[in-house]
């Protein structure tokens, strides 16, 4: 613990600075569990999409032995053209939005191509969006847990540093002011003891000259 000044400023300086912190302990608290409650509300839509990817290729299992036949499935038939994306905000923190992706379509010949060719191409759209989806899910939870760590951090350092230090150094300036205030009383009262003394022998004195 840091030496503090024993005088009524510093005493004043450390009661405001105590009601700074109770004053912000609250609100990081609440906004650490709203942090919590969002990365587990995205994680659980994160899993919710992924479980939506492998539901995609179960579905579309008959074709995935033609996916390997290289000369019957063009090469680059898709490809991702741009990846559509927007900005949110959770507890204060930035965090990017998927808002969807455009796609390419390969030069292939529609008359030599098989039809089963455009199922598979709309079907590869799907997956790769609901990849990007998950991508950008799995983005936000990193951000909102670095947010979270620097939160969880913040709250402990009030709740075991900054509000018991400060208590502490409150109390031992209290302490000292009251044994300054005790001993100026003590003082006092010698003092006047002292002059009554000295007052009443000069009395004495005078009594006794006459």
């Amino acid at each position: 613990m840091a030496s503090v000044k024993l005088t009524k400023n510093e005493l004043k300086n450390q009661k405001d600075a105590l009601k700074m912190y109770r004053r912000y302990l609250p609100t990081l608290t609440l906004k650490k569990q709203q942090l919590q409650a969002e990365i587990f509300a995205i994680r659980a839509k994160a899993a919710a999409v992924r479980k939506a990817r492998e539901d995609l290729e179960r579905g579309f299992e008959a074709w995935i032995a033609v996916f390997s036949e290289q000369a019957a499935f063009p090469q680059g038939v898709v490809t991702v053209r741009n990846i559509r994306r927007g900005e949110g905000n959770i507890a204060g923190v930035a965090i990017p939005t998927y808002e969807g992706a455009d796609f390419s379509r390969g030069d292939y010949d529609l008359y030599e191509t098989p039809l089963w060719v455009d199922m598979a191409a709309n079907h590869m759209e799907k997956a790769l969006s609901l990849d990007l989806e998950a991508e950008v899910l799995e983005e936000q939870v990193r951000l909102l847990e670095a947010e979270l760590r620097a939160t969880s951090q913040r709250v402990n350092l009030f709740e075991k540093v900054k509000i018991p230090e400060t208590e502490e150094n409150i109390r031992k300036i209290s302490i000292y002011l009251s044994d300054q205030q005790v001993n100026a009383v003590v003082r006092s009262k010698i003092a006047k003891r002292k002059i009554a003394a000295r007052n009443d022998a000069a009395s004495e004195r005078q009594v006794a000259s006459l």
